[in-house]
């Protein structure tokens, strides 16, 4: 079974019939197919499920129009069907026909009045996805035909709408525009496109439009994403020069800093040892709490002696800020990696006797002072 079966006398009926059988019936009744794909986390499907495919307006049309059937993308043929469709946002609405060719998809909650539209245009020859991605193939690019089309591309949700941005784009001579800069700042998405070019040459035209934090975050947001891609492995030099792209002023600062996190990703663990203290040595800093996490995760990976350290350094600048137990505590067990035991141990009683005056579990650091007197460390 594709889906639980909601049957309404006043809702949309879906099917619970097989997916090959789905498509004969199609076939047979020359209908199109309406796949609600869903998942049973999904708030927006669960809320479609309760609110729109019961209503009575969009049972009469779907049920005169399509044949309906629900699919959870987790079970059963689910992932395939996903997998066949490129079906990531939940929910996606596929409308498919009898030979499972994709005839049209929207993806996200619709509301009744908007679920219709869109069976009106899955269901017209000229206005349906698949109708527009032939137009556009066969190398329609009037402004009007590209500006429709691009919408319907964006709220399909499958990855494919940048491409048509950018031909939009290069039948408009004033990019400059208020309404070519609401596209360009929607979907500039990739670091490297001239979208994104563009909006950081005119980052004041956009300010004005949007304002100087929305801005900032849109640009932090693309950079930061094409940082993550695991899948385009950067190398530090393409992190600087992304950081120099964006915040000029700042880059130095923001590679210095990002590359502890690069090391530390790829298993580099004297790497990671060596740029924590470089960092933090050129760039000091007021956070007791970031020095801790440093100097904590040097103590966990490092073996290195020299590194080690360096580590305690940046351990006393954190007590120094915050004298508290858990940077204490850091400092006693990097004393006694480094084999200093009776400074490991001093420090230890005094993490312990922080951790008496704010209530902390201290069993850890006891369990420390055991182990360096038993000599086990």
């Amino acid at each position: 079974m594709l889906g639980s079966i909601t049957l309404s006398a006043q809702g949309i009926d879906f099917s619970t019939q097989e997916w090959d059988q789905v498509l004969d019936q199609a076939k047979e009744e020359e209908k199109i197919v309406f796949v609600d794909a869903y998942t049973d986390w999904c708030g927006p499907c669960k809320k479609m499920s309760k609110q729109v495919f019961t209503s009575k307006k969009v049972g009469k049309y779907y049920n005169d129009n399509f044949i309906s059937v629900k699919v959870d993308m987790e079970k059963g043929k689910g992932p395939q069907i996903g997998n066949n469709y490129n079906v990531f946002v939940y929910p996606t609405l596929l409308f498919v026909d009898g030979f499972g060719s994709l005839v049209h998809r929207v993806a996200g909650y619709q509301t009744v009045d908007q679920l219709i539209e869109e069976g009106k245009q899955a269901t017209d020859p000229s206005q349906s996805l698949a109708a527009m991605d032939a137009k556009y193939e066969a190398g329609e690019r009037d402004p009007g035909f590209l500006k429709t089309y691009l919408k319907s591309k964006s709220m399909a949700m499958d990855g494919t709408h940048l491409p048509v941005a950018e031909e939009y784009l290069k039948t408009q001579s004033d990019w400059s525009e208020p309404d070519n800069l609401s596209l360009i700042f929607n979907m500039a998405e990739d670091a490297d496109s001239e979208m994104f070019e563009y909006l950081m040459a005119n980052k004041e035209k956009f300010v004005e439009q949007y304002g100087k934090g929305e801005v900032e975050g849109k640009i932090q947001g693309v950079i930061f994403t094409k940082i993550g891609d695991q899948s385009a492995n950067l190398s530090m030099d393409e992190v600087g020069a992304l950081f120099q792209k964006a915040y000029p002023s700042r880059a130095a600062k923001m590679t210095s800093a990002y590359r502890m996190t690069y090391t530390r990703e790829r298993g580099d663990r004297e790497g990671f040892g060596k740029a924590a203290i470089d960092h933090f040595k050129n760039y000091p800093t007021q956070d007791p709490d970031e020095l801790n996490d440093a100097a904590w995760t040097m103590y966990q990976v490092i073996d290195d002696a020299k590194l080690l350290k360096g580590a305690t350094k940046l351990a006393k600048q954190s007590i120094k800020l915050d004298n508290g137990y858990y940077n204490t505590d850091t400092l006693a067990a990097l004393y006694s990696k480094l084999g200093k035991t009776g400074k490991a141990i001093k420090t230890a009683q005094k993490a312990i006797a922080l951790a008496k005056e704010s209530g902390e579990d201290y069993s850890t650091t006891e369990e420390l002072i055991q182990k360096l007197q038993a000599g086990e460390i």
